[in-house]
Formats: structure tokens, sequence, C-alpha cells
């Protein structure tokens, strides 16, 4: 077991777009995301010998940086690769395989779409491409994603209101911040209002289409105390795997995922802090009803509770549980797999120089998502080393 605390964060950065980027592939806002991450932690490319990389070859992006890593990792299992990433980074690290690595993320998902500058999440041959996508419709991750909320509906009178809440309160965060797309308040009448996608998910419901890249660097404890940067520790961490597919029939649990569970119960209890001790929360958001299930299989909210806990306030601006500060990926920005800008995010918190920043936040939860209830992983950061 890794002592909680025993690394951390040193440099952490964003591309220096993100939203529309044309003139940059999904390389190049990696690449751009990755130097302005040496560049706030005071590194050169030769300073990094470990290198992750997920949804790009991560031969590429070495040779773009000029970095010659004795040790890699291009795990690919969705959005949250980034997340599992620092984990692996961690184990690395802690095996005596590399000193200091850099976790690197690019996507244009808006610009570039699925050209072959920008990764294709479904993979030719892949059992999604012959027998999940073929039944969907036009709109796939909708129909599949929404499978379980149905069912979760009728189970626990889950309604089409208490859903729009979700983007309601984040766009009360994205209000605070510049970099967001979508800074204009809105009400549940109007999300209530906006197109359907797959019953009962609306646009509005839904998470943008944006560009960017990010990146981050990882490093022990005892190093962290050479940078610049003011370190943001790991305390502990989670990850699990249900079914490789898009479908969530795969899932033992959809309404449930057991991989949830699995997930948070690690990162708790290798950080050993309880949920009283989280200041603050990052919760994957592709869908309005992404953290709606994240709270209840994170443990901070009873099953069938979520709707209600967030219908009252308390993930907004001013709430005891603040929930995606920048945004989230419905109104920050969300290039098709949001696992790093999750991180970022709850990094800034921890640094205390977020755009909306939770006042005397110690510690941060992120959880994150792969492919459609198919993987999560969780990490617990605090400013504050045990």
């Amino acid at each position: 077991m890794i002592k909680p605390g025993s690394f951390a964060i040193v440099g952490a950065a964003e591309s220096t777009e993100i939203g529309t980027v044309p003139h940059l592939s999904s390389v190049g806002l990696a690449i751009d995301g990755a130097v302005n991450a040496l560049n706030d932690a005071g590194l050169k490319a030769s300073d990094i010998d470990g290198l992750t990389v997920g949804h790009l070859p991560v031969g590429n992006i070495a040779q773009q940086l000029g970095i010659y890593p004795r040790w890699v990792d291009g795990t690919s299992i969705g959005g949250c690769s980034w997340i599992y990433h620092l984990r692996s980074a961690i184990a690395a690290i802690n095996a005596g395989y590399c000193s200091t690595v850099l976790i690197v993320y690019g996507e244009s998902g808006r610009s570039h779409g699925r050209r072959p500058c920008a990764y294709d999440v479904v993979q030719p041959g892949s059992i999604e491409q012959q027998f999940d996508i073929a039944y969907a419709g036009a709109n796939l991750s909708a129909t599949l994603f929404g499978q379980p909320l149905v069912r979760y509906m009728a189970t626990h009178g889950l309604t089409e209101a208490q859903i729009a809440m979700v983007p309601v309160v984040q766009r009360e965060w994205a209000a605070q911040n510049p970099r967001a797309k979508l800074k204009t308040p809105t009400s549940v009448d109007e999300v209530l209002a906006s197109p359907m996608i797959a019953w009962p998910i609306r646009r509005a419901m839904t998470c943008l289409v944006s560009d960017a890249g990010g990146a981050m660097v990882v490093t022990s404890a005892e190093r962290a105390r050479d940078f610049p940067t003011k370190p943001v520790y790991v305390l502990g961490s989670g990850s699990a795997m249900e079914n490789g597919g898009c479908s969530p029939a795969g899932t033992r649990n959809p309404m449930e995922p057991d991989m949830i569970r699995t997930s948070g119960r690690d990162a708790f209890a290798s950080a050993g802090v309880t949920h009283a001790d989280i200041d603050h929360l990052m919760i994957y958001d592709a869908f309005a009803f992404n953290p709606i299930f994240g709270l209840e299989g994170l443990g901070f909210v009873p099953v069938g509770e979520s709707g209600r806990f967030i219908g009252e306030g308390h993930t907004r601006p001013g709430g005891k549980l603040p929930m995606n500060t920048n945004g989230g990926g419905l109104a920050y920005a969300h290039s098709g797999a949001y696992g790093m800008l999750c991180m970022l995010e709850a990094v800034r918190q921890m640094r205390g120089d977020a755009a909306a920043q939770v006042p005397g936040a110690k510690t941060s939860l992120v959880h994150g998502w792969g492919g459609f209830w198919s993987a999560c992983a969780t990490v617990i950061f605090s400013n504050e080393r045990p």
C-alpha cells in the first residue's frame, strides 16, 4: 500500500485555447497542453523520464516533445483514461521505473471530429462496431447511455425536472469562469424546452463538443519540494471495469454500477479519508444524469436521492458539496474524453487559483467514466500532505 500523500502533481495546464481551435489537430492540442504543463513545473522535456498518452500514439507525442522515456503507458479505457494514467504513473514511480511522469491529453472533437487527426473511439472490427452501433441509431451516445437512466427513473421516481437541475446548477459555476463556453444562466423550463436527443435526454442535458488539450506532471512528494509550483498531493485512487463495449448490457447492474462502488471504495480506503473530509467534487458529466449516478455510486448520497440532493442546491455555489466548479462538460468544455479536464480543475481548486474558487477547500475527489458504464477511475487530491 502506498502511503497517502507520497506523490504530488507539480505541473498542470490546459491547452492555450479550448472550445473551437481549428488550427490544431488532436496531437497539436496535446503538445500545446504538454508544453504549458512543463512550463508550469519549470521543467524541460529532458527532465521527463515517464510518459502516458491516451487515445493518441504515445510514440508520436514523445517524438514531438523530444522526450526519451524509460517508462510509457498508452492505456485507453475511454474518458477516464488519464485518471487511470495518474494511478499507473504513481505505481511506476514507486517501483523505480521512472521519477517524473508527464500525463498528456489532446482531442480535436469539435473541429476535426473523426477525421484522421482526431481519435475515433469506435475501432473497425470491434464488437461495438459490429453489434451495438448498428442498432443505436444516429444518436449513439444518448441512446446507449440513456438506457439505464430510463429504468432508474421508473424505479426511483427521478423526474425530468430533477435531471434538468444539473445543467442549471453547472451554468451557475460556468458564469464565474471566463474560459467556459456556456456562461449564460438557464432554467429548468429552458432545459426541458431544448430539442430532444433520445428520451429523456435533451440537448441542454448533453455535453458540449469542444477542442481541448491538457497535461500534468507527477513525481514523488520529496522531489515536489524542489518545484516552483504549489504541490497537490495524491491521497488515494481506485479504478474498475465492467465491460469493453458501448452497450450497458454488459454491466452487472446498470442502475447501480458496481464499478463505481469498487473504484470509490478503493480510493477512500487508500486515501484514509471519509466522505465528510471531501470539500470539492468533480464527476464526469457527459450527460446531466452522470453526476446523479456518481453521487450515489461513490456513497455521497443514498440510492434514489441524488435528484433531490442537487435540486436542494447542495452542489451549487455556496452549497455543502461544490461539484463541477468549472461548469463541467455541460458548460465548460468536453472534447470527447473529459477526464483530464476534471483533474485539472481539481488541481486549480487545490492550488487556490480556480476561476470559481471554493473557499478553504483542502480536498478534492475526481471521478471519471470510460465508454458506456464500461470503466471508471477515482482519485482524491489534497493541498496538505498527511
